[in-house]
């Protein structure tokens, strides 16, 4: 897995497209976003926030939490869908290996749930005062961060989240995968999008349900989620991009975005060359949503919607 460092450079202004994006919203939640195409024009109004938002309740909604249920929110990052979690009657536990991430969570949302630095794929005894002990937690959910943690790291998050669960209970992990297993430095020659994000691999579409097989788990939904996120953020990129190529169209977007007046010539071009290298890699990688099961008994596996 990434370690800390790395990965708070890539979410703070170290990262020049983490400054755009968070001049352009990107906060609490910093998540893709799902879109529809008679959505797409309400972003220039609205921001990206009410997309991440939609994003982040579908993923919370394959939980299928209850009220009073403990449940694990792995690299939960600022804490919102923790927070989320917490607001609707969950014990929540947001754990993350950005101690940055985990206190501006505790800031924001510490009256709601409980917050830690931890890293997932190698869980501690306890968190935040709450054993990690096998077989304790109702539910365990990944928004987004897996492709951080490496082909070996994936493996140990699925084995510590199966460990961590009761039978009965159940793993939602979202996540950027491969149409397949391909190597990275063949989608990302430049290495701009690994650079940017600070990650080595990308897991194939095909093998996360494999895994989770090998560890125990029984595979109960998996949806494909790639055009809604993946395919309509990089319309949005490619409109970005084009109105970011001119001095009036990085003008238009100052207007729109007073925040990005800070950039420089060379933040534009740095920018607009991650937003293409973005562009490329996405046309043959895909976003996928798991719904993983412990047993209570036997094993049912399901196909894919």
């Amino acid at each position: 897995m990434a370690d800390s460092g790395d990965l708070e450079s890539a979410y703070g202004d170290d990262s020049v497209l983490f400054r755009v994006l968070r001049h352009l919203g990107w906060d609490s939640l910093v998540d893709i976003g799902w879109f529809t195409l008679p959505t797409l024009p309400i972003v220039v109004l609205a921001g990206p926030v009410p997309f991440q938002r939609r994003l982040a309740r579908r993923s919370l909604a394959l939980l299928d939490a209850r009220p009073g249920q403990l449940v694990l929110d792995a690299g939960c990052g600022r804490g919102d869908t923790t927070a989320r979690l917490g607001a609707a009657g969950c014990r929540a536990l947001g754990v993350d290996i950005q101690p940055a991430q985990i206190d501006q969570a505790r800031r924001r949302f510490g009256g709601s749930a409980r917050f830690a630095v931890a890293d997932a794929t190698a869980l501690p005894d306890q968190a935040a005062e709450i054993p990690l002990t096998d077989g304790s937690f109702d539910r365990v959910h990944c928004l987004e961060a897996a492709f951080h943690f490496g082909p070996e790291g994936r493996r140990s998050f699925l084995s510590e989240s199966f460990r961590l669960l009761r039978p009965g209970g159940r793993l939602v992990l979202v996540d950027v995968t491969s149409a397949a297993d391909q190597p990275i430095e063949t989608l990302d020659p430049d290495g701009l999008v690994r650079g940017t994000w600070r990650f080595d691999s990308i897991e194939p579409y095909e093998r996360y349900p494999l895994t989770a097989s090998a560890v125990g788990f029984t595979t109960r939904r998996i949806l494909d989620w790639t055009t809604p996120v993946l395919h309509r953020a990089a319309q949005l990129s490619a409109l970005f991009a084009g109105a970011a190529s001119t001095r009036a169209g990085r003008q238009a977007l100052c207007v729109r975005w007073p925040g990005l007046r800070t950039l420089d010539a060379q933040d534009w071009d740095e920018v607009i060359a991650v937003v293409r290298a973005h562009r490329a890699i996405g046309r043959v990688t895909r976003y996928t949503a798991y719904v993983l099961d412990k047993p209570a008994e036997g094993f049912a596996d399901v196909a894919p919607e």
